[in-house]
This record gives C-alpha cells, sequence and structure tokens, in this order.
C-alpha cells in the first residue's frame, strides 16, 4: 500500500462532573488520530483509489483501536480529518466515505451514518470531531463533539484522520427529542 503510516495517537477522557454538578456515571470519550503520508500531495489527479480502499483499512484499525481506548459499549461516534497545505479536501472524503462507514458499524454494531468533518490546515490545527448516536441519528442527547490536536500534524504533503467514539450522551443532557433507550435503531434515524 502506497498510504505509509507515521504514527497513531490516542485520546481518552473521563468527565466525573459538568458545570458544577456531578455525573450519575462518567463519560468516557476516546479518539484515536492517524497521520500518513498523503501518496496525492500536489497533484489533483481525479482517481482516488488508494486511499478510498485505504478508507477501508481505517475504518477497522480505527475502530478497534476506539474500542479498546474506550474500555467501555460505544454509543456515539463521529469521523473527521485534516488535509495538509499540498492536498485537497478531496483526498480526505476518499479515506472517510465511500468505505469507512460500513467496518465502522459493523465493529459497534451501529447503524446510523457516521457524522463527519473535514478541512484543510497547517500542524497543530484542532479537529471538533462531531458525533451522534450509532443506532439513531436523531437521539439529541448524544448530539456532541471530541475535540483532538496533533501538535505537528499534518504536515503540508500528510493527513490526520480519525475517529471520536463515547459511551453516552452529553453530560446533563435535557433539550428534549428522542431518547437513547427508545431508538428502534432500524433506518438509522429513529
Amino acid at each position: 500500500m502506497a498510504v505509509t503510516i507515521r504514527k497513531w495517537v490516542t485520546f481518552v477522557e473521563e468527565i466525573h462532573e459538568e458545570g458544577g454538578k456531578p455525573l450519575a456515571k462518567p463519560l468516557r470519550r476516546a479518539a484515536v488520530a492517524v497521520v500518513v503520508r498523503n501518496p496525492y500531495a500536489g497533484k489533483n489527479g481525479d482517481d482516488l483509489t488508494e486511499l478510498i480502499d485505504f478508507g477501508e483499512f481505517l475504518g477497522r484499525e480505527l475502530t478497534a483501536r476506539a474500542k479498546a481506548a474506550l474500555g467501555t459499549p460505544v454509543e456515539a461516534y463521529g469521523k473527521g480529518g485534516i488535509v495538509g497545505e499540498a492536498g485537497e479536501l478531496e483526498q480526505i472524503a476518499a479515506c472517510l466515505h465511500p468505505k469507512f462507514g460500513a467496518p465502522t458499524r459493523e465493529g459497534v454494531g451501529g447503524v446510523s451514518i457516521l457524522p463527519s468533518v473535514k478541512k484543510r490546515a497547517a500542524m497543530g490545527a484542532t479537529l471538533d470531531i462531531p458525533v451522534h448516536h450509532i443506532k439513531a441519528m436523531l437521539v439529541r442527547s448524544h448530539f456532541d463533539a471530541v475535540e483532538i490536536r496533533v501538535p505537528d500534524a499534518p504536515a503540508a504533503d500528510e493527513l490526520l484522520l480519525a475517529l471520536a467514539v463515547t459511551d453516552g450522551g452529553r453530560p446533563h443532557a435535557r433539550v428534549g427529542g428522542l431518547k437513547a433507550e427508545d431508538a428502534v435503531g432500524e433506518d438509522g434515524l429513529h
């Protein structure tokens, strides 16, 4: 495979209190990022097959690593990426969209699509990865984001790709909507 991995980075957060109020159960969030050399950096080729195929590997590998880092069942997920200055947004899309989602949903028992974000930025840029419920994306309590930052990535000729997972919804969620326990999980919406 022409896509070369430079490094993996894992983020884990465990929240016990939010807004001065303790949580009934700690909320765990984890994200795993991979930094890879972009084989299409500096090129505007129409055939992005290498990155599309790499996306399938990423879906499986990032899911396995994120589940292990979380250590509890996944209730919400999302994906994202940053392309360095010599690349283009479609190169991130090639990794994250055609083949990434299926192995991720399979790995966590998900049905809903994975929300995503992509941007072009320099080394050290932050990435706010949106997440929502794995069974029904209309569960408002699970609309959230996980922020990550890798200080030395992406270089101009690199891609930073990440998967974020949580084991629950936002702390003290109370804006109504479909409840997680009422989600049917057949169509990814309800």
